[in-house]
This record gives C-alpha cells, structure tokens and sequence, in this order.
C-alpha cells in the first residue's frame, strides 16, 4: 500500500496555494475557490485544499521530509513564515521544525537521515 494524498480543510484555497508553493510543493490542479492539488517534489504524494467555510484545526501533525531542512527554514523565515519551533534534534533522531500553515492546520519540516 502507498499514501497517494491527504486532504486539507481551508477557508481560502489561493492563500492556500501560495504557502504550500513556498514550501515546495508543485501545483498541479486549480478548481477555485474550491479546490487545488499539489505535488510533492519527489511526486511520490499529494497534498489537496478543499474550501469550507470554517476549518477546525485537527490533532493530525502532516510530516514533510526536507534534506535542506536547515535551509528551508531559513528561506522560509525570510519569506515571513513562522514557525513555533526551528530545527531542534529530537531523541527519536530526527531533527524537527515545527509551523502551521495559514489555517492553523500543523506540520512538520524533518529530516531524518539514516535514522528512518
């Protein structure tokens, strides 16, 4: 079995959009101003925004696997993005980041290196 994608609650799909191309991620279909689909650079998985007219952040932590993580936290604080914890070794051995996207919703920038 393989994950091909997970769907994402948002009030605003282009906002949306916006941030998650910052991060990387490819557009590959546009329905607005109620849906897109992205990418993953890799192309292994695909992350989509559904409108709705509330989102309520959920538990679900998505996890992005970033070789340069310490570079793309850098880019991305230059950018304006914030995040509530910058790489930080873990005692799983992963190095995390942690940020939320422009609805509330978690994520997590790692890297794990051969500690998978």
């Amino acid at each position: 079995m393989k994950l091909n994608q997970v769907t994402l609650s948002v009030s605003d799909v282009t906002r949306s959009i916006t941030f998650y191309q910052q991060l990387g991620l490819q557009l590959i279909v546009e329905d607005l101003p109620d849906y897109a689909r992205l990418c993953c650079p890799d192309a292994q998985a695909t992350l989509s925004l559904s409108r709705v007219a509330q989102v309520m952040p959920g538990q679900t932590l998505i996890y992005f696997e970033c070789a340069d993580l310490e570079q793309r936290v850098a880019d991305l604080q230059g950018q304006g993005v914030q995040f509530s914890m910058l790489p930080t070794d873990q005692p799983w051995l992963w190095r995390e980041a942690y940020l939320e996207d422009p609805d509330g919703n978690p994520l997590c920038l790692y890297w794990a290196g051969d500690n998978r």
